[in-house]
């Protein structure tokens, strides 16, 4: 086996993720080529990825183990990354983060051709995983570790199908019956089977060449040949496994958070990155609510282990010293950066209220007016910033909401959370507020121009209101010089002319290099934001105006009615409108796709997107114009008729079987296999060949 159990399945003879950790800290200290590419993180551009990150690197540190850590932005991006590290005599460690689950890693594709001593850590919440990586030995899938969660312990069937399918003879046929004494014939069936197993057909096998992997048949010991109709029940337990859809399992920052647990390492930084990896997954609808609770009755006894006693009555929500960075339980509630912002604005940029009141109506803005009015909170009250607000208010917002919002069917409107202390410096941030931060920093940190509202601005304020540019505080200066650098150092109808050229969709990704730049600016100011207050306090701004955008352009989709009903899922398509470089980005048009399913869950009736089918979902489908490239940036997503509840996302795989029926130019820039680009050209075949749902086989 190549994957490895979490703690409380682990055995005298099955290591788990201290052993993988130690084999690490080994394979360092005895390397005679020690060097900071010697361990390399590959870390994917999500919240839970980036915490777990800062975790390992936080544990690395206090082993003195230099690493370093590369951002990888999605699949085509990894091609290159690996190209680059084969260069590298001195790696003996890769640690991918959140990416490489559903890949053949073992493969000479990815790192079958790397140096024997180089091992691959896979630490992947995406499901399915590929059973190639799991089960796989030889000496190149025993180089591949994937750290599991328990899931693969459940997978007896689908392994003993992959097994049977990789190793296994094929069927008597009339055709090969004469040639079965024939050796290099036997050979060549191998291969064929290897090439011919379903939906295994792209998961080689173990090794790609090992030979000491493969079983050996004599004519004294013949394993005799499964029947064809063994043959189409692995291959049907295989396709089952491969094709019931994308869901998420065991986050990155749990995994490590229970590395540390088991290495007696845990301190509240530590715990306040897996809390915030718990809930990006939570709020990004990653992971159910069911499952959700579990892992916070994990933290909430770590918070109450490693923290004092949270102090009660009006110091309940504030600092108590200079010093004071604990971890607090409290309840969170579903309105929207409610503690940056005014209560209205946190209100009806809620997609649970949307999802209630209808605000996208007059007739639903009306009823939130009235609900705030019957719990006794003026209109001059909510809106000014919640700090502001009368302190009474304040003490019975959650009593009031709990007494009058059930009567506009909002009873979900809290669950349980945690918050965290900085001191005097900054007031406690719950753990909601700072994934929205940290969140928005990723996706629209730089790359496009974003206006935040100025502090005291509204209603004609600080000269008659308005707004500004964001700009990250450590890239202003930066900034600056790279402007006056522009003006004065480049020749004229040189990199000038080259940089007003505009990227199109058959563009080769070398010639992307520079334009990739923005997101791992990205990165970086995300990863420093999530252990310093100041830039994240200062992303709360950025998020708002994310959200002012999302609601914006959400509220016009459905007003215009520019939802069309398909068969099985609904379709929006986002041509023209000021915001069309923001929603070009997968992340802020996967927001919008959230968006819209949380509203309109209520009014819509759910229906099956494949034809195999039994749950009942909210599938849709949102693609957004990218002008400077002639091409459309696509997401499906499909959502649960409960709230809090997930579905496993079809998508995935509809869209490459439509994108194989109709020969569309497609590019996956994604790890997310449900997010595609697509050139604006074949968007209408595209969506039309989705429509008519996959081919029966």
């Amino acid at each position: 086996m190549v994957f490895i159990p979490p703690p409380q399945l682990a055995t005298a003879t099955r290591k788990s993720y201290g052993d993988a950790y130690n084999s690490i800290l080994t394979a360092h200290r005895r390397s005679p080529l020690t060097s900071a590419s010697s361990v390399v993180m590959l870390v994917a551009p999500d919240v839970d990825a980036l915490c777990a990150a800062r975790m390992l690197a936080a544990l690395f540190r206090q082993d003195d183990v230099l690493y370093r850590i590369i951002p990888v932005s999605g699949i085509s991006e990894l091609h290159v990354v690996r190209d680059d590290l084969m260069t590298i005599p001195e790696l003996h460690t890769l640690i991918l983060l959140n990416m490489g689950g559903i890949q053949d890693l073992p493969s000479d594709e990815w790192f079958g051709g790397f140096n024997t001593q180089m091992t691959v850590h896979v630490i992947d919440s995406a499901r399915p995983q590929n059973l190639s990586s799991l089960f796989g030995g030889g000496e190149n899938g025993d180089r591949i570790v994937v750290w599991d969660d328990g899931d693969a312990d459940r997978l007896k069937d689908e392994q003993k199908a992959w097994e049977a399918m990789m190793f296994d003879p094929e069927p008597d046929s009339d055709e090969d019956s004469d040639d079965d004494d024939d050796p290099p014939e036997d050979d060549d069936q191998e291969d064929d089977y290897e090439s011919e197993a379903g939906p295994s057909r792209k998961r080689r096998s173990l090794g790609d060449g090992n030979e000491s992997g493969k079983r050996r048949r004599t004519d004294d010991e013949r394993i005799p040949r499964m029947s064809r109709d063994e043959r189409d029940e692995y291959a049907r337990c295989l396709g089952k496994y491969y094709m019931a859809g994308t869901w998420h399992g065991q986050g990155a920052a749990a995994t490590i958070y229970i590395l540390a647990t088991v290495l007696e390492r845990v301190d509240n930084d530590l715990l306040w990155l897996a809390i915030l990896g718990l809930t990006y997954q939570y709020t990004a609808a990653r992971v159910s609510r069911a499952k959700y609770d579990i892992f916070h009755s994990v933290y909430n006894d770590e918070v109450a282990r490693l923290n004092p006693p949270p102090p009660t009555g009006d110091k309940a929500l504030i600092s108590l010293n200079p010093d004071d960075a604990s971890i607090r339980a409290t309840d969170e509630l579903r309105f929207m950066l409610f503690r940056h912002w005014t209560l209205y604005d946190a209100m009806f940029h809620s997609s649970y209220v949307a999802s209630k009141l209808g605000i996208w109506q007059d007739k639903g803005r009306k009823k939130l007016t009235g609900l705030l009015a019957k719990m006794g909170f003026s209109i001059p009250q909510t809106q000014q910033p919640y700090p502001h607000m009368d302190m009474d208010l304040k003490k019975v917002l959650v009593q009031k909401l709990n007494d009058i919002a059930p009567e506009y069917g909002m009873v979900e409107l809290s669950y349980p959370s945690f918050m965290r202390c900085f001191g005097y410096r900054s007031q406690p941030l719950s753990a909601a507020d700072a994934v929205e931060g940290i969140g928005a920093l990723l996706d629209v940190a730089s790359g496009v121009r974003m206006e935040i509202e100025v502090e005291g601005a509204r209603n004609g304020g600080e000269w008659f209101g308005g707004g500004k540019l964001w700009e990250a505080p450590s890239a202003v200066r930066e900034s600056k010089r790279r402007r006056e650098d522009e003006r004065e150092n480049v020749p004229p109808g040189a990199d000038g002319a080259q940089a007003g050229k505009p990227k199109t969709f058959e563009d080769d990704d070398e010639s992307d290099k520079s334009e990739v730049k923005w997101w791992v600016e990205n990165f970086w100011m995300a990863y420093d934001a999530l252990v310093d207050i100041v830039p994240l306090r200062q992303a709360l701004n950025l998020s708002m105006s994310l959200h002012r955008a999302i609601i914006r352009q959400g509220t016009s989709i459905i007003d215009k009615r520019d939802i069309r009903p398909m068969r099985s899922h609904h379709v929006v398509v986002l041509s023209q409108g000021p915001d069309l470089n923001l929603f070009a980005h997968p992340g802020v048009l996967s927001r919008l796709a959230l968006w819209l399913v949380d509203a309109l869950r209520d009014r819509m009736t759910g229906s099956n997107l494949g034809r195999k089918s039994k749950r009942k979902c909210l599938p849709f489908v949102v693609a957004c114009l990218n002008e400077s490239r002639g091409s459309y940036m696509v997401v499906g997503v499909t959502a649960a008729l409960d709230f809090g509840d997930v579905r496993k996302n079809e998508f995935a795989l509809q869209f490459l079987d439509a994108k194989e029926r109709c020969n569309a130019r497609i590019r996956h820039g994604s790890f997310d296999t449900s997010v595609l680009e697509i050139d604006q050209h074949d968007l209408k075949l595209f969506l039309d060949t989705l429509c008519e749902g996959p081919v029966d086989t």
